[in-house]
């Protein structure tokens, strides 16, 4: 049994997938500290001095009297400023994604495009086969371009 779970774990794929897991937890950290950091406070000072992150609005008083100077008071809150946080971390991360899928997509490409394997008929211009010598549209005869590959 130890045999065929090592060989699960060693899989290229499951090891890819272990070295993405911590790439995201890394890169979750790094765009929270972006948000959180460089971002949000230029748009707090942009509205006038507010800061999403302290943002809520109060459910049911807790234990202590209004106003709380904080979330963690006892009252029941919704936090929507740390939700609008949340979002725009999401949007930059799956902005970022896009553009590195589009980049390592973009070097897996060929330079160069595949030969085509079909050309034009001379009588009808439908697309036939290189090595065809009758259109299968109008039944013209036709000079192949190649000869038929053997085998």
């Amino acid at each position: 049994m130890f045999k065929e779970f090592r060989e699960f774990a060693i899989k290229g794929n499951v090891v890819d997938m272990a070295v993405g897991i911590m790439i995201d937890a890394a890169f979750s950290t790094m765009v929270k500290s972006l948000v959180d950091d460089v971002i949000m406070p230029p748009i707090g000072l942009l509205t006038g001095g507010l800061d999403f992150s302290s943002r809520f609005k109060v459910l049911q008083d807790g234990s202590t009297a209004a106003p709380y100077p904080s979330q963690e008071a006892g009252a029941v809150v919704l936090r929507g400023g740390l939700f609008v946080n949340a979002t725009v971390s999401l949007l930059l991360v799956a902005m970022v994604l896009f553009f590195l899928v589009r980049w390592v997509n973009r070097l897996r490409r060929p330079e160069t495009p595949p030969a085509p394997t079909t050309r034009a008929c001379p009588f009808c211009r439908s697309h036939i086969d290189e090595v065809a010598s009758r259109c299968p549209q109008c039944t013209s005869e036709v000079e192949p371009v190649k000869a038929e590959p053997a085998g």
